[in-house]
């Protein structure tokens, strides 16, 4: 849980500061008036640096006061997954007195020093990515805090919090949550923004957003900001977990599956272009990475049972997270269904063609097979 040690003459300090805002915001006309706010900043600095070392046996983490963002929540929590931390009070505070006895400090400071454990990305020397600090990583989106603490100890919490020890493995679920989490938040606290262009639309739900929410409003003077910023910690905490647990239960085991899918796509259908799954599993990116791979190989439609077990035929978007799809449904299929959608393409037992062309549905496993290569076949490129 998140912790501020303050003594009692510290919190008095604060309380004065606090409900006392002229002669924080605003500088004092009197000498004794500005000597007595100096003693107590002074003292607040004093004594927060005697309690962190008297009180916490424990390495503290230190980071900003004020408004808060996703990344430092994020870079907190992850250094609070590893044993070293587990137990860290974590510091909130701008004085360099308090946050020099901090072990580690993240996203304040103006310093980024990996052997000093100093993770600032704010000074205007620091440029550093993934990949110019691991040339072998693709990803060149500025790092923010979460990414530089990720990038130090993001394998040593994927090993701790998954129980994973095959270093191979390790790696992979590495690479994949930072695609899945950690870029985003590094790219938008960075300012880089998603396209060259205008956007079509904004996204408000995203984590960073979700996070600001939690500050306390420009005119709540009664909300806690050191206890918010716990529940932003627990907010990335949780996502972080099942992004994680989701990526170790449920996409690696798949990829075993992906494989002897492709590798077995010639007894599906001669062309090459249609996979099989006896049951529905995530797919996508690891028929990507066995493309890229193996050049040569491109699928173009997959099936797979439903949940009622009907039968699905879903289209290969031309790049992962694209729309655009490799070859849709026939666009006069497109928005059909049921017995109309049987009469038009001559196919028994069809359900349904999307109104986007993705993915279509059939009550048989033959139907589903039949409509895939009935697409592929189709005259030009559908893309919708």
């Amino acid at each position: 849980s998140l912790s501020l040690s303050l003594s009692p003459v510290t919190t008095f300090a604060s309380l004065l500061l606090r409900f006392a805002p002229s002669a924080v915001r605003q500088p004092p006309r009197g000498l004794k008036c500005r000597l007595l706010v100096q003693r107590f900043r002074a003292t607040m600095a004093d004594d927060g640096a005697r309690e962190n070392k008297r009180a916490n046996t424990n390495p503290a983490i230190g980071t900003h006061d004020g408004s808060f963002h996703c990344d430092e929540a994020l870079a907190c929590y992850l250094l609070k997954c590893l044993p070293r931390f587990k137990n860290s009070p974590v510091i909130r505070t701008r004085d360099p007195a308090i946050l020099d006895t901090c072990e580690i400090v993240v996203d304040v400071g103006g310093v980024f020093d990996a052997a000093a454990h100093r993770y600032d990305h704010h000074q205007r020397s620091f440029s550093e990515t993934m990949k110019s600090l691991e040339p072998t990583k693709p990803w060149d989106i500025k790092l923010s805090s979460a990414g530089l603490v990720y990038k130090h100890f993001g394998r040593q919490v994927i090993a701790e919090v998954s129980g994973i020890a095959d270093e191979a493995t390790v790696e992979t679920i590495f690479d994949r949550v930072y695609e899945s989490l950690i870029q985003e938040v590094d790219a938008i606290d960075n300012g880089v923004n998603q396209t060259d262009g205008e956007p079509k639309y904004r996204i408000k739900t995203n984590l960073s957003s979700r996070v600001g929410r939690l500050n306390p409003a420009w005119n709540d003077q009664t909300t806690e900001p050191d206890a918010q910023f716990a529940k932003a910690m627990a907010m990335v905490g949780e996502e972080f977990e099942l992004i994680l647990t989701g990526l170790t239960k449920a996409w690696l085991p798949a990829r075993q599956l992906v494989v002897e899918a492709i590798n077995n796509r010639t007894k599906v259908h001669a062309s090459g272009k249609i996979i099989e799954f006896d049951q529905s599993c995530p797919w996508k990116s690891h028929l990507y990475d066995f493309e890229s791979e193996h050049p040569g190989v491109e699928i173009v439609y997959v099936l797979y049972p439903d949940s009622h077990s009907k039968y699905r035929v879903q289209c290969v978007s031309v790049s992962e997270g694209s729309f655009e799809n490799r070859k849709s449904l026939p666009e006069p299929w497109q928005g059909v269904r049921d017995q109309q959608l049987s009469d038009l393409s001559g196919i028994p037992g069809c359900i349904f063609v999307h109104a986007s062309g993705f993915i279509g549905g059939n009550a048989t496993r033959e139907g589903a097979l039949q409509m895939a290569i009935t697409a592929l076949e189709w005259e030009g490129k559908s893309s919708s």
